[in-house]
């Protein structure tokens, strides 16, 4: 019985490299996503450099969303690295590159799930104020209820930043 146990335990142990599978196809997520949203903020900033700093306000406003929008996905990205990164030091190994480096921040020092859990709602929480920046640019305000409304959701969205740090 001792030596079957080992086998299966060996096994066990060796499945958490399946893990790899995540932290690869995250990796090329991200690398898709940083790609797309280099390509959305170059496209309209070409174009603004084109028409020689003159744009209507129609294309200002497709600038700003454009931007905003690729930060939203620099964002997203960022919370794929995180993912990525996170995945791998628990169940792979640490990344003895990063122990190393004196220049490396600790801010992906990640030593259980719930420090990922952790830094990717903090992310996750910035990608969604992103986005609720990038609707709210674009709605008009025809009523002053309309306008509760907005400063409602930014009074939510300060308080989720306020209570998402309140515990350092």
């Amino acid at each position: 019985m001792n030596l079957i146990e080992r086998i299966f335990e060996s096994f066990l142990w060796r499945s958490r490299l399946m893990v790899l599978f995540a932290v690869i196809f995250s990796l090329l997520a991200s690398l898709g996503l940083f790609i797309v949203a280099s390509i959305e903020i170059f496209e309209p900033i070409e174009k603004l450099f084109v028409s020689g700093f003159h744009i209507s306000a129609e294309d200002h406003e497709k600038l700003v969303g454009s931007i905003v929008g690729a930060i939203d996905l620099f964002l997203i990205a960022t919370v794929l690295i995180i993912f990525s990164l996170g995945l791998y030091e628990l169940f792979i190994s640490k990344i003895d590159e990063a122990e190393n480096d004196e220049k490396s921040s600790r801010i992906l020092a990640i030593h259980s799930l719930d420090d990922l859990k952790e830094k990717l709602a903090k992310v996750v929480l910035m990608v969604l104020i992103v986005t609720f920046f990038k609707y709210a640019i674009h709605i008009k305000y025809e009523t002053p209820l309309e306008t509760l409304y907005l400063a409602v959701g930014v009074l939510m969205l300060a308080l989720a930043l306020y209570y998402s740090h309140k515990s350092h």
